[in-house]
């Protein structure tokens, strides 16, 4: 158990270095094991104060701060879920996954980067009777100790509820179990080679399952500092790096692509990095190369979802096509298999549906059992939703996705959402947005309208139309085109490979 090994550290060798934040300004603020051990008690004792309960999600919206893993640890303390929110979302995402959850307590930051969620999460009381308690996260509280008498949580109790985007625009809260996380975390370690003389980097947004679980769970686990960056800045990054002796980061591809740019113009690389997996969008096979000379490290790609962890991914060692090229291979406790649209296994090579069979499977979709039913095959497997081939070696390769998300840097934009947002404009008659390829993020998002005969509607309007309905930002699509028409089958589907294909040809309006 995760709060096992917390206790171990703290307790063998308490002044050592747990967690390094790196400020938006600057500041640098640490915690050792005994710090840690001590502050996510205070966490839990408060948490029990408050009358939460065994098995009950708690709620909290913070960036890349200390704050984020003594509340995360305190809440598993407390026996309670950890409810991980982006600080990217507004009243509307917030407000559905709140109320889907049922979540009685909420921290946020006072402020954060021009946005004042305290005010944000009040408002939001008015509409969901659930939300009792709005706790305002001081990160310049004194520190201290607390008494704790809190039963410890079993392994196959549920430790984590994240919230993903599906094809269908709602989010889908993904529940997974500490024993799971646990295996994942193990897999990880083991495939990565990873060890006690390792400095783990976290420039990902911990309310990620990249930055929970590959970046704060996996340091936790090994006993080894975890360095988390507040605000993402490739300046600041490169020097943070260089000053704490990093050597693994998983990452989206954006991250590697600035941290390569900046490495490149400073004539020097981060020093100790040994590995960097680059997760949530293909690595350009030029940024791959260029990213392993100038950082001097193996660098290589890897997938996963929320909802099975991460399931191939190159290995330390793996020449350079295999590396870049595919999505590597499958980790200790993963089956990869390519099926057609009636479930039958294609041979190697073939391009089909891809699923995963794994130890680390979520436990299901809270409220949507329906959901999880569609998502799992009546074996155990697991329907992706991404199309790929897997060679005669094992690499898989991802080359689309059989529903349509847009992979926006890691960020999955969720189209239908969008799309149903837009169609409700007064000037707007039809509407389908589609990838469109950016070199840095991967894909951005390109709205094809028709308007009515007397609608009027322009890149600034749309921004500001979104804007009104409370949408997170990177929702919003990057370029608008106006079009008469769109073009569909005949029985009326929306022919969205063209439009892909006219997008390919565009290039971002911001």
């Amino acid at each position: 158990m995760i709060l096992d090994d917390l206790d171990r550290h703290a307790r063998e060798r308490p002044g050592e270095r747990a967690v390094v934040e790196i400020g938006a300004d600057g500041t640098v603020r640490e915690l050792n094991w005994g710090a840690l051990r001590n502050e996510s008690d205070r966490v839990a004792s408060a948490l029990l104060r408050l009358g939460v309960l065994e098995g009950e999600p708690v709620a909290f919206q913070l960036p890349n701060r200390l704050e984020f893993v003594t509340i995360a640890l305190g809440t598993l303390r407390a026996g309670a879920v950890c409810e991980p929110l982006m600080p990217i979302f507004r009243e509307r995402e917030l407000g559905f996954m709140l109320r889907e959850s049922g979540a009685r307590v909420l921290f946020v930051p006072g402020e954060f980067r021009g946005c004042d969620y305290a005010a944000m999460a009040s408002g939001l009381r008015a509409g969901l009777p659930s939300l009792e308690h709005v706790v305002v996260v001081d990160r310049n509280a004194p520190a201290g100790d607390a008494a704790l008498t809190a039963p410890r949580p079993r392994p196959d109790q549920i430790a984590q509820l994240l919230f993903t985007s599906g094809t269908s625009g709602e989010p889908k809260g993904a529940l997974h179990r500490h024993d799971v996380l646990m295996r994942a975390a193990d897999h990880h370690i083991d495939h990565f080679g990873l060890g006690g003389d390792d400095v783990v980097y976290v420039p990902s947004p911990l309310a990620h399952q990249t930055g929970f679980l590959y970046g704060m769970w996996i340091a936790i686990r090994l006993g080894v500092p975890q360095v988390l960056q507040e605000v993402w800045d490739a300046e600041v990054g490169l020097d943070t790096m260089q000053r704490f002796g990093v050597t693994f980061v998983q990452a989206a591809t954006p991250f590697l692509a600035d941290l390569t740019r900046v490495a490149h113009d400073h004539g020097e690389g981060p020093g100790r990095l040994r590995t960097f997996v680059a997760t949530g969008a293909a690595i350009p096979r030029e940024l791959a190369r260029r990213s392993r000379e100038v950082l001097g490290a193996e660098v290589g790609g890897a997938w996963g979802t929320t909802e099975s962890c991460l399931g191939c991914a190159f290995a330390p060692g793996d020449p350079p096509e295999r590396a870049w090229g595919t999505d590597g291979r499958a980790l200790k406790g993963v089956s990869l298999r390519v099926v057609d649209d009636d479930g039958r296994e294609l041979s190697a090579g073939e391009e089909g549906n891809f699923e995963v069979h794994t130890d680390c499977l979520f436990v299901g979709y809270l409220n949507r059992p329906e959901l999880t039913s569609e998502a799992v095959t009546t074996d155990g497997w697991y329907r992706t939703g991404d199309l790929a081939r897997i060679d005669v070696q094992g690499y898989a390769r991802i080359t689309g996705r059989v529903k349509d998300v847009i992979n926006r840097g890691g960020e999955k934009v969720p189209v239908a959402e969008i799309e149903q947002l837009l169609h409700a404009h007064p000037a707007v008659r039809d509407v389908a947005i589609v990838a469109m390829p950016d070199e840095r993020l991967g894909e951005r998002a390109c709205a094809f309208v028709v308007l009515d005969d007397t609608g009027e509607l322009d890149f600034g309007a749309m921004l500001e139309y979104l804007d009104s309905c409370r949408v997170s930002k990177t929702y919003w699509p990057e370029r608008l085109e106006l079009v008469d028409t769109l073009p569909r089958t005949p029985s009326g589907k929306i022919q969205k490979f063209a439009l892909r294909d006219r997008a390919r040809e565009l290039v971002v309006t911001v």
